[in-house]
Protein backbone atom coordinates (compact mmCIF):
# COMPACT_ATOMS: atom_id res chain seq x y z
CA UNK A 1 0.00 0.00 0.00
CA UNK A 2 1.02 3.51 -0.87
CA UNK A 3 1.13 5.76 1.78
CA UNK A 4 -0.86 8.04 0.00
CA UNK A 5 -3.52 5.76 -0.01
CA UNK A 6 -3.32 5.10 3.93
CA UNK A 7 -3.60 8.79 4.44
CA UNK A 8 -6.70 8.82 1.94
CA UNK A 9 -7.66 5.72 3.93
CA UNK A 10 -7.11 7.37 7.34
CA UNK A 11 -8.51 10.44 6.53
CA UNK A 12 -11.96 8.87 5.22
CA UNK A 13 -12.76 6.75 7.73
CA UNK A 14 -11.57 9.48 11.12
CA UNK A 15 -11.96 12.81 9.29
CA UNK A 16 -8.69 14.85 8.32
CA UNK A 17 -8.45 16.21 11.76
CA UNK A 18 -9.09 13.43 13.67
CA UNK A 19 -6.57 11.16 11.67
CA UNK A 20 -3.88 14.02 11.66
CA UNK A 21 -4.13 13.60 15.65
CA UNK A 22 -4.63 9.43 16.15
CA UNK A 23 -2.12 9.38 13.59
CA UNK A 24 0.78 11.34 16.13
CA UNK A 25 -1.09 11.06 19.42
CA UNK A 26 -1.87 7.12 19.94
CA UNK A 27 0.04 4.70 20.98
CA UNK A 28 -0.41 0.46 19.55
CA UNK A 29 0.81 -1.84 21.25
CA UNK A 30 0.45 -3.69 18.17
CA UNK A 31 3.28 -1.45 16.33
CA UNK A 32 5.62 -2.09 19.18
CA UNK A 33 4.42 1.06 21.26
CA UNK A 34 4.87 3.31 18.26
CA UNK A 35 2.34 6.00 16.90
CA UNK A 36 0.89 5.67 13.58
CA UNK A 37 3.47 8.09 12.69
CA UNK A 38 6.31 6.57 14.33
CA UNK A 39 5.58 3.19 12.84
CA UNK A 40 5.58 4.13 9.60
CA UNK A 41 8.82 6.15 10.02
CA UNK A 42 10.24 3.21 10.93
CA UNK A 43 9.53 1.52 8.05
CA UNK A 44 6.67 -0.74 9.09
CA UNK A 45 4.19 -1.59 5.94
CA UNK A 46 1.36 0.84 5.85
CA UNK A 47 -0.90 -1.82 5.40
CA UNK A 48 0.23 -3.39 8.51
CA UNK A 49 -0.10 -0.49 10.10
CA UNK A 50 -4.06 0.25 8.38
CA UNK A 51 -4.75 -3.60 9.89
CA UNK A 52 -4.10 -2.24 13.34
CA UNK A 53 -5.68 0.91 13.34
CA UNK A 54 -8.79 -0.56 11.89
CA UNK A 55 -8.82 -3.56 14.65
CA UNK A 56 -8.36 -1.55 17.15
CA UNK A 57 -11.04 1.31 15.62
CA UNK A 58 -13.66 -1.28 15.04
CA UNK A 59 -13.59 -0.48 10.92
CA UNK A 60 -15.78 -2.71 9.03
CA UNK A 61 -14.36 -5.16 6.88
CA UNK A 62 -15.92 -3.57 3.91
CA UNK A 63 -13.66 -0.85 4.69
CA UNK A 64 -10.23 -1.82 5.47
Amino acid sequence: MRLSHFRELMEGEFGVVRAGSLAKDHVFAELDGRTVEQAIEAGIDPKRVWRVVCEAYDVPVDRR
